[in-house]
Parts: C-alpha cells; structure tokens; sequence
C-alpha cells in the first residue's frame, strides 16, 4: 500500500474553510430566526412593562399594577422552538403535534424548578399578526392572554415569531432565602417536590 504524497495549499485551504463557514451563518440567520434581537426584546419588554405599571382591565377583571418582567433567554428558546414547529408543521396549539405541552417544552429549554421554592409557566400564542404591536394589541384584548401579561407571579418572558406565528413564554421561579439555602445543604431540612 503506498502514500498519497498530495501537497496542501494551506492558504487555499483556509479561505475555503471561511467562506463555508460565512456562508453557513449567512444560511442559518436568514432562514431561521436563532436569537431575538436587543430591539426585539426592548419593544416587547417596554409594551408589556407599560401596561403592567399602570395596571390594565382584561375582560371585565381589573388587573391591579405588577412589578416589571424581564427577557430571560431560555423562555426565548422555548418560544422560538415552539413558533418553528407551528410554522413549520402548519397547526396551531399550545400542544405540539407530538405531545408536547408547554410545561415540557419549556423545561425541556432548560427553565427548571430545581432549587426553587416556587415555579409557575403560561403561554400565549397568536398566528397572524403582522408586528409586535399587533400582536401584543391582540393579547390584551384577549381576557386569558391579557392576565398572563398582567400576572404578577410573572416574572420573566421569552418572545419568538416565525412567519406570523408568535409565542410568549411567561416564567415566575421564587428562590428559597439564603437561610433556607443553608438549612437544605446542611441537610436539616429536605425538598419535597410536587408537580
């Protein structure tokens, strides 16, 4: 068996390697969305923030002021997973067509109640609208969507649309206090998890 002796031009190697790897990411941004950008999240987080400030009526509940809500990526996640599935698979449901709930989809993004004393996740979604102010028009409108906006138990948000369909992950973790944090690792008291 002999060796291939075959000369490498380095160089040529190298600019070929780049420009698959440029074209790659030019493929992947323009043909999937992947992360959300920081004016998405801030024209979101300012619509959704307003209204919470204030306090709003949703139906014929008045929903009293509740704290700001914060982006946190792995609702994102959860969010752009579930949005490109609806797109993709033309349906439309908080359920995917596999069986997944919300719940599981968003622990699946790696939003998890370990280590927290509470945990509480909702979800809006909405096919159709245009930009994020259509969509969030339609939300408030909605008496079940506009309390999940409204909910102080909410504390955090994650927000994807992919062809007009559009999910709103909602997120609420409470910590345990830095003096329970040390009763549990010392083992004095113990965790009993109920789903």
């Amino acid at each position: 068996m002999g060796i291939l002796n075959c000369p490498i031009d380095m160089k040529r190697l190298t600019r070929w390697v780049f420009t698959c790897t440029l074209l790659l990411v030019f493929v992947n941004a323009n043909c999937q969305q992947t992360a959300s950008t920081p004016q998405f999240r801030r024209e979101f987080l300012e619509n959704i923030n307003r209204t919470r400030a204030r306090g709003c009526t949703c139906g014929v509940t008045y929903m009293p002021p509740a704290p700001p809500i914060v982006w946190n990526y792995q609702l994102e996640l959860a969010a752009m997973g579930h949005a490109a599935d609806m797109a993709e698979r033309n349906y439309f449901s908080h359920t995917s067509l596999d069986g997944r709930t919300m719940q599981y989809r968003i622990g699946a993004a790696g939003y998890s109640f370990k280590g927290f004393r509470s945990y509480a996740v909702g979800e809006n979604i909405a096919m159709g609208p245009e930009s994020i102010s259509e969509a969030m028009e339609g939300w408030f409108k909605s008496p079940g969507h506009c309390k999940n906006l409204m909910n102080p138990g909410f504390k955090e948000v994650g927000v994807a649309e992919n062809s007009t369909y559009w999910v709103q992950d909602f997120g609420g973790r409470q910590a345990f206090s830095a003096e329970m944090q040390r009763m549990i690792k010392n083992g004095q008291v113990r965790i009993i998890e109920r789903q």
